[in-house]
């Protein structure tokens, strides 16, 4: 499966914005729906969003629908996760995972994981 490398994280302010990428290092990044997760320190990881992988579909869950944004560039071989309005409950290591493009949307299963990249937000 593809390796997928998330990046953008740091440290931030409750308010200000950061975009987290999700890259790839083959073509085959187009086969795949990709997913965002999260897992706060001392708790499961939950689901975020995911994007097909025209790009063109979208799915979020109500925490973070109207301040979160999936994008992608498939010539690039990139997924983006513009996070806006961000709050200390957004605090997390952020994976994006992909399963491939004919499953169900949004996929309940994913096959390949990034290694996660760290958002703080202080307050």
């Amino acid at each position: 499966h593809v390796k997928l490398v998330e990046s953008g994280g740091g440290v931030v302010q409750a308010g200000d914005s950061l975009r987290l990428s999700c890259s790839a290092s083959t073509r085959a990044f187009t086969d795949y729906i990709i997913g965002w997760f999260r897992q706060a320190p001392g708790k499961e990881r939950v689901f975020v969003a995911a994007i097909n992988w025209t790009g063109r579909k979208t799915y979020y869950e109500d925490f973070v629908k109207g301040r979160f944004t999936l994008s992608r560039d498939n010539i690039k071989n990139t997924v983006y996760l513009e996070m806006n309005s961000l709050n200390p409950d957004d605090t997390a290591t952020y994976f994006c995972a992909g399963e491939p493009a004919d499953s169900p949307f949004p996929p309940s299963t994913y096959v390949t994981w990034g290694q996660g990249t760290q958002v703080t937000v202080s307050s």
